[in-house]
């Protein structure tokens, strides 16, 4: 045996680095992970989105097509009134696993979430907005964590600097990063810390891209109608003993189309959703203490095991 000084002429060369300095062989983008071995539906719903439907699908269909063997995309028409529907249906024709649910009235976001979900049939699913608002680009790093945990639940990174960590600044990096213009952010990050001081969890985003168990997440007793479903989603997932991992994903802000989740009638209907909720069921597992749950999170990589600390280290980059 060689002495610990010396050096076996047969030795491998030095790996190559990646950025950061990692050994490229130790990502997982680099390892022979190949295509996610599962089933994966992708949940988008739409209303009157004719200039930007038929990019996202293409979009959705090229990055699926690279990541996973098994997926199917379930969009529902939200009652479209402009080319939505057409542009849509010549899609469908020539993709057979896009698979499209009309609504025969408008129903609003919290209702088209809820028919895509009861409508998708693989094992995983998860969703993404069709001005593909959230950066999803390392979608096979996402899908393995599903492995591991329950839920894989995405955050806005707030960057780590010193000042981050201190409360009232890391608000303020965090309208910086958390929506198209600051009036939007605002809103968004005004509804998050209701929702904390209203229910008591402290997930440090509410709404972003979410992957769940399709199975579990079907089974839920939903009341939500408006947007507060993805967070009705995480928290009755929580209070159920789900095992939650946060991950970075990055929000990226729409350059075409109209939004249409601030507009004041929107926001004072998602107020009543969320306060209905806290009444019918929020309020009494807020006052329970027992059977709260450790939330995993990338953003803390000294409480995750090796297994998972190796698989996210790509994700690091988001908290530059």
């Amino acid at each position: 045996m060689l002495a610990p000084s010396q050096e076996s002429p047969l030795a491998a060369p030095p790996l190559p680095l990646q950025e950061g300095g990692w050994p490229a062989t130790s990502l997982p983008e680099h390892v022979a992970l190949g295509k996610f071995d599962r089933g994966v539906s992708l949940l988008a719903w739409a209303y009157n989105e004719e200039a930007l439907i038929e990019s996202f699908l293409r979009r959705a269909v090229a990055l699926l097509d690279q990541t996973t063997v098994d997926w199917e995309i379930v969009l529902v028409d939200d009652c479209s009134t402009d080319r939505t529907p057409e542009i849509v249906a010549a899609f469908a024709a020539h993709e057979s696993r896009l698979r499209v649910v009309r609504h025969e009235r408008n129903l609003n976001v919290g209702m088209a979430c809820r028919t895509a979900i009861t409508n998708a049939k693989k094992e995983f699913l998860f969703w993404q907005t069709v001005d593909w608002s959230y950066d999803i680009g390392k979608l096979r790093v996402l899908l393995e964590l599903l492995k591991h945990f329950d839920v894989v639940q995405g955050i806005r990174p707030v960057p780590i600097r010193l000042l981050s960590y201190i409360p009232v600044l890391r608000s303020i990096y965090r309208v910086r990063r958390r929506s198209d213009t600051f009036y939007k952010a605002v809103i968004s990050l005004g509804n998050y810390y209701v929702l904390r001081i209203l229910f008591g969890v402290h997930f440090q985003d509410f709404q972003n891209v979410t992957f769940y168990r399709t199975q579990t997440v079907q089974a839920l007793p939903l009341v939500g109608r408006t947007s507060f479903i993805n967070p009705e989603l995480l928290l009755r997932s929580y209070y159920s003993g789900a095992r939650f991992v946060e991950a970075p994903i990055r929000f990226i802000s729409r350059k075409e189309g109209v939004g249409k989740g601030t507009r004041p009638r929107v926001v004072i209907r998602s107020i009543i959703d969320v306060v209905r909720n806290w009444l019918a069921w929020g309020m009494r597992q807020r006052s329970r203490r027992a059977g709260r749950q450790q939330i995993w999170r990338v953003s803390e990589p000294f409480r995750l095991d090796q297994t998972i600390l190796r698989l996210v280290l790509p994700l690091f980059d988001d908290f530059k």
